[in-house]
């Protein structure tokens, strides 16, 4: 399911959302992009909306197919899978049958390509072009110690694999159901644009992603938040209503580069409030979103696109990050390092 975000001026409604995907899904394929309006149309085009249906099922399938076939002469790559899937849903993943999975990967292995395989089809270019916005950092290889004491990246074991973490630390319980787009009233009436992961307040919450903080603060509607941009800037990560009082992880700050799997700050109800440090929220939760962003200028904007986590935030508990409390400074840290190429690159950018 996917969003379009409005101001309070101009609100949807579901009927006239349901008018809108009727029209947009009479639409050719290159329809599917907006050009900027700062730029002609044959300079900048960029996908103007995306609607992320796969299931966890969907999801865990093709994930454990590409690690499992990594190292072998036939990779399959599960973003190319799941495009192939989504032109042959349609876009719903209601219909997903693993066996349709298995099918692909046969032909695949027999000599096939996936190209030949979509050939008939406008949209494997748009979907794997969506779905690589969403799960473009998610597997990948990456490195972590041989030994808790070993600090040094470049003799740590290398894998392939999630690099990507749940977003509540391990051992910690929460509790969530699909709520993507459901009814919200403070301020003006609108859609939840994002996924409530319940847990108790001081819960320590984990970078989904490595990334950048973009932003830190607060915010009348999500209290004191964070902001993460993805590497890549294909996303860009929301985690709101942290703890009053002590929201963020002391080592946190705008500029400042996180490694998935680190402690970012607290679970907490801050929130629903014009006045800083404000605790109005019913219910301790943490609030995630994910934005996509393809251009800049949708980064604020009223047609922001925010997609459904609920089959993400299943697939993500595969991997949680372990965590240990400094009695001295109260602050939790991950017990395992963790380290990526794009690291070393972003950080090279930074001091050049």
């Amino acid at each position: 399911m996917f969003i379009i975000r409005v101001k309070k001026e101009s609100i949807i409604t579901l009927a006239g959302m349901t008018l809108i995907l009727a029209a947009i899904s009479c639409f050719s394929f290159n329809h599917i992009y907006s050009a900027n309006s700062e730029a002609p149309p044959e300079d900048k085009k960029f996908i103007k909306y995306v609607e992320f249906t796969p299931t966890f099922e969907a999801l865990e399938k093709t994930m454990n197919e590409d690690i499992k076939s990594h190292e072998e002469n036939i990779h399959i790559n599960w973003i190319q899978t799941l495009a192939y899937l989504g032109c042959k849903y349609g876009g719903d993943f209601k219909k997903y049958k693993d066996s349709d999975v298995d099918e692909l990967i046969s032909s695949l292995k027999d000599g096939e390509n996936i190209e030949n395989k979509v050939s008939n089809s406008k949209l494997y270019n748009y979907y794997n072009e969506a779905y690589s916005a969403v799960l473009g950092g998610f597997l990948g290889t990456y490195k972590i110690p041989k030994s808790p004491d070993d600090k040094d990246p470049n003799s740590w074991e290398e894998k392939y694999g999630l690099r990507v973490f749940s977003p509540i630390a391990k051992t910690y319980p929460f509790c969530h159901y699909d709520d993507f787009g459901a009814s919200r009233s403070y301020g003006y009436s609108r859609p939840h644009l994002g996924h409530d992961l319940m847990s108790a307040t001081g819960t320590p919450v984990i970078a989904v992603e490595s990334g950048i903080v973009e932003i830190m603060g607060w915010n009348q509607y999500g209290g004191w938040r964070i902001g993460i941009r993805s590497f890549d800037r294909k996303r860009y990560y929301y985690y709101a209503h942290l703890r009053q009082n002590r929201p963020f992880h002391a080592d946190i700050s705008e500029g400042k580069i996180v490694k998935a799997g680190d402690v970012i700050g607290y679970v907490g109800r801050t929130g629903y409030s014009a006045k800083e440090n404000v605790s109005n929220i019913t219910q301790s939760h943490l609030h995630l979103g994910i934005e996509l962003v393809f251009d800049e200028s949708q980064k604020e904007s009223n047609n922001e696109i925010w997609i459904d986590l609920y089959a993400i935030t299943k697939l993500l508990e595969k991997n949680k990050s372990a965590v240990t409390r400094d009695n001295n400074t109260k602050e939790y840290y991950r017990k395992t390092d963790f380290w990526i190429p794009e690291i070393q690159e972003i950080q090279n950018n930074i001091n050049q």
